[in-house]
């Protein structure tokens, strides 16, 4: 189908706010009266909370009141607390906040606060919390995940002691599952590969830190927040605040970096709020980027174990994973299972058995990180595929190929559908743009101090999913209002999908108006901005709201003109019929028609299937003009997977263990391309953020559980040094079946495949060599050409 604005870059309408200044984010609100809030955190990794004494600096001029964890709602563990009440479990948790006039009354009041501790022991391994007599990081246990209990596991001695220094122990799972012929598929395997891996976890570093605002007003809680998500994010911030949704005002605009972190609303969300309310003044709670270390989120980390059974031609006919996640204090995380179900769809094996143990940890808090689980798999299982090939004698592209999902293919311990895959395409165009034949012969290729390395990565993320509203109005100006609750990341999905429902009107983009930012706009019930689920998700929600548009027009030009709906089409900004063009209605007019219509014509009446939000939403613009509104109920069967391949050139200083990425292209399966410069910064960026999970890390002092990588610099996050001129990219162009437009989201699989082909390129460089770890660090490079041990043990975490 030809469309006149889907597929076509443009500019989007807050693009010149972002690039003049003039966009507004938290912290940049300013109101009449209002104070300021700083909060109080632990200073140790784990302790008793014995008493709080408040009284020196309640006497403190300008200290206007204190929020402690008695005045906000409570979350039994091992849901994060607001503010925690009985127990601290890392360095960096809120305890309570402080209202003063000013940040500097409020800084100094927290210094006259007095905290009585009861130091209790602390561990950031993992593995050292399952060891028999192992620390916990919570009184109450340690392991817990969604549908996991907290609960206290400890694994035998004899577990630790059968695998010695270098293996995984693997005691009593969690959780498992397995399908096919495990060990069947090893014995009939050419090759296997077996080998214990560590992924490190580091800090989101969302640029905008976790600053709100917030004021009442009519019974209501204004809040602006910087959050990734909008109208999917108002129950849960609803319930840290302890108000129904209808009484809560979300104003996000613009949101300067989640990554994962900001999807539904976090807890710090309610401190604002909740303080507000006590001293009845407007309250500006700024985060510090060292605030932001602390309740800012970071990806879990992995100590993990797999075994890979090879069909001489490369097949991957039997797979053994397990994994022990690293979860930080509380259940907020599941890469686990995404890795799970990423070694089903990546490659496709015929047997699988799968294990994890998720291990609470007195390190900060952990949560969803761009890919989570799928890119800290990818970035350590693509180099072992890499070594497969190498002793099955075959080539690294066609492994991967053989092993490639189809649209025939399946995910999951359920083996369920996928709504489309073209992998083995992304992989074929990969291959002849990178010049896959002659630039192979550059792997290993040592030229003075530096040694040419060709890495190839995979990514994939789940991409889509429906059942989400979407909502459109045309005003008696004949403009174009196209409601959207999906948040601003910084995507811009927010306009690109918005332009499938213009283009479907035959408008337009100069005529059509973005409504979002704000609840007081009538924002429909949309899909959370995370998960790589907007373009996708939104695409179909602006289909049907304009098919229920189009259904309306055409019925109103039938009221007007005579006939039935079916005589009449969509032109230019007006509604023509079929086979007497001189019968014609503009929609300024039809929206003239509905107004003396009333009824579901202008949102009066709307269909029952609505969510309450999207309701209330359309209960705030109605009679202002031609409403449609309607909830996706179109089919969908199977996951629909996001999936993108990178190969990389880098050259490696053998003298001083870095390496300089000489060239990078990525290829996206994304199905139809909505908006290809965007498309083109997601899978540029994606891909520089996965050379920073080459690179970033946590470090941890194991005796004090300090950290001793916070803010940027100690991340040790990638500049422009580090990263290519350009990430040349392409994409697949195949339309996914199941969504109206053939959209899929990729936002996040690009990271994968970027970290991983980093990893591979190291490999190649050091003759297939795997360090099995990220990051890798120029030390570890240097040790291992020096046949020197590495500096950390083979299992040993949060380590330089």
């Amino acid at each position: 189908m030809a469309y006149n604005l889907i597929g076509k870059d443009f500019t989007p309408m807050d693009v010149e706010a972002k690039v003049t200044g003039r966009a507004k984010y938290a912290e940049d609100f300013r109101a009449d009266n209002m104070v300021f809030c700083k909060t109080l955190t632990s200073s140790i990794p784990h302790a008793k909370i014995r008493s709080i004494d408040t009284s020196e600096a309640l006497k403190m001029q300008g200290v206007l009141g204190i929020l402690t964890a008695d005045d906000v709602p409570q979350f039994p563990p091992p849901a994060p607390p607001i503010l925690a009440k009985d127990e601290v479990h890392y360095v960096g948790e809120p305890i309570l906040a402080i209202a003063a006039e000013s940040e500097l009354i409020a800084a100094e009041a927290l210094e006259a606060i007095k905290i009585d501790y009861q130091q209790l022991p602390h561990v950031i391994d993992p593995l050292e919390s399952l060891f028999p007599g192992g620390p916990n990081a919570s009184s109450a246990g340690n392991v817990a995940a969604g549908q996991i209990k907290l609960q206290t596991v400890k694994w035998e001695a004899a577990d630790f002691a059968a695998a010695g220094d270098a293996k995984l122990p693997m005691g009593r799972a969690a959780e498992e599952w397995s399908f096919g012929d495990v060990d069947a598929g090893f014995k009939a395997a050419k090759v296997t590969i077996e080998e214990t891996f560590v992924t490190g976890t580091y800090s989101h570093n969302c640029m905008e830190t976790r600053s709100t605002f917030a004021y009442w007003q009519g019974g209501k809680c204004f809040l602006h927040g910087s959050n990734q998500s909008h109208t999917s994010a108002i129950a849960n911030i609803s319930r840290y605040i302890g108000i129904e949704p209808e009484n809560l005002v979300l104003i996000a605009e613009y949101c300067g970096g989640g990554f994962g972190s900001k999807i539904p609303g976090y807890p710090n969300m309610a401190v604002a709020a909740l303080l507000s309310k006590k001293i009845n003044r407007p309250v500006m709670h700024r985060i510090t980027r060292t605030d932001e270390y602390g309740i800012g989120a970071a990806r879990p980390g992995f100590q993990g174990y797999i075994k890979m059974g090879f069909r001489a031609d490369g097949k991957l006919l039997a797979a053994d994973m397990y994994l022990i996640q690293e979860s930080g204090p509380s259940a907020t995380a599941g890469d686990f299972r995404a890795a799970g179900n990423a070694l089903t769809l990546m490659y496709q094996p015929d047997a699988v058995k799968f294990r994890s143990v998720p291990v609470l940890t007195n390190t900060v808090p952990v949560g969803a990180h761009r890919g989570p689980g799928e890119n800290q798999f990818a970035a350590l299982v693509e180099p072992m595929m890499d070594k497969a090939a190498r002793q099955l004698g075959v080539d690294r592209i066609a492994i991967r190929r053989i092993n490639a999902p189809d649209s025939k293919g399946t995910v999951g311990k359920e083996r369920g559908p996928l709504t489309s895959a073209f992998q083995k395409e992304a992989l074929d165009k990969m291959a002849l743009l990178f010049k896959w034949n002659e630039r192979k012969k550059k792997s290993g290729q040592r030229v003075g101090n530096k040694v040419t390395g060709i890495g190839i990565g995979q990514g994939y993320h789940s991409a889509g999913t429906n059942g989400f509203d979407g909502l459109l109005r045309i005003t008696p100006d004949g403009l174009l209002h196209v409601h959207t609750g999906i948040g601003n990341l910084g995507t811009y999905s927010h306009s690109a999908t918005a332009r499938v429902a213009a283009d479907m009107l035959n408008y337009e983009w100069a005529n059509t108006v973005i409504e979002r930012g704000d609840t007081r706009r009538g924002l429909p019930f949309n899909s959370p901005q995370a998960g790589s689920l907007s373009a996708s998700t939104q695409s179909r929600t602006m289909y049907v709201a304009a098919l229920d548009m189009k259904d309306k027009l055409t019925d109103i030009a039938a009221k007007s003109l005579g006939g039935t709906a079916a005589d009449y089409v969509l032109g230019k900004e007006k509604v023509v019929h079929k086979s007497d063009t001189s019968k014609s209605i503009t929609y300024k007019q039809a929206v003239q028609k509905a107004m003396e219509l009333g009824g579901k014509y202008v949102g009066k009446e709307v269909p029952d299937d609505l969510n309450p939000i999207t309701k209330n939403s359309v209960a705030m613009i109605a009679g202002s003009g031609l409403i449609a509104v309607a909830k996706d109920n179109l089919p969908r069967v199977g996951v629909t997977p996001g999936l993108s391949a990178t190969m990389a050139e880098i050259e490696l200083d053998v003298e001083t263990g870095k390496f300089e990425i000489k060239e990078m292209l990525c290829v996206a399966d994304c199905g139809t391309v909505l908006h290809p410069l965007g498309l083109g910064h997601q899978i540029s960026g994606g891909n520089v953020m996965g050379i920073g999970m080459v690179m970033e890390r946590h470090i941890y002092d194991p005796k004090l559980g300090i950290p001793a990588s916070v803010g940027f610099h100690q991340g040790k996050l990638p500049t422009y040094l580090d990263v290519p001129v350009e990430v040349a990219w392409a994409a697949v162009e195949k339309p996914d079946p199941q969504n109206p437009i053939g959209v899929k989201g990729v936002g996040e699989p690009v990271l994968g495949s970027g970290a991983s082909a980093i990893t591979s390129a190291i490999a190649d460089a050091l003759g297939g060599h795997l360090f099995n770890r990220t990051p890798v660090t120029p030390d570890m490079i240097l040790n291992h050409l020096a046949g020197r041990p590495p500096a950390h043990k083979p299992l040993q975490v949060n380590a330089v």
